[in-house]
């Protein structure tokens, strides 16, 4: 993955998930309406109007984001054989009540809030696997759980959708339709 001051920020946002968050974290860009980016805009055009951010040090930061979350990541098959231990992973689903009524995995819940809590209040050495529709924005989650401890949480890369090309084909495969 090539990214240069030229690269716009959708095509950033499309190869490196976590980049929303990365780049408020560490520059408070892109999280609110005050700080936000559009798709079409290049990130030399947001360091520079951002307070002459130097775009090369972004870039390299995004790089290092994209790496650390990589170290996230689970296949479909190293998922199925943590799910068959002895002592196995929480298994959560981080997509709409709808999505996780529709089709999910079996052995995994529903992230609610109130799991959430509860999970934050026990053993924080749990392991924890979170999954959404295609794997991207479960990274968000993960983050969260890190952020309070859970440091042994991961996400199944490329969500329910790789699982069920990967591992289970009875699943139903789907893709969320946005209305325009």
């Amino acid at each position: 993955m090539t990214i240069t001051p030229d690269t716009t920020m959708g095509f950033i946002m499309d190869q490196i998930p976590g980049a929303r968050r990365a780049l408020f974290a560490r520059y408070h860009l892109g999280g609110c309406q005050s700080c936000g980016f559009s798709p079409n805009e290049t990130l030399a055009s947001l360091c520079a109007r951002s307070g002459a951010m130097d775009p090369a040090e972004m870039i390299r930061h995004l790089l290092a984001a994209h790496e650390h979350d990589q170290a996230l990541l689970l296949t479909p098959a190293e998922v199925k054989e943590r799910l068959s231990r002895e002592q196995p992973p929480v298994l959560l689903d981080c997509r709409t009540r709808e999505e996780h009524d529709a089709v999910t995995i079996p052995q995994s819940c529903f992230l609610t809030q109130d799991l959430q809590q509860q999970l934050f209040s026990q053993d924080p050495q749990q392991e924890v696997i979170l999954f959404d529709h295609q794997g991207k924005h479960a990274l968000d989650t993960c983050a969260w759980f890190h952020g309070h401890g859970m440091k042994n949480t991961f996400v199944l890369r490329g969500g329910i959708d790789a699982w069920s090309r990967e591992v289970d084909p009875s699943l139903p495969r789907y893709q969320l339709e946005i209305p325009t």
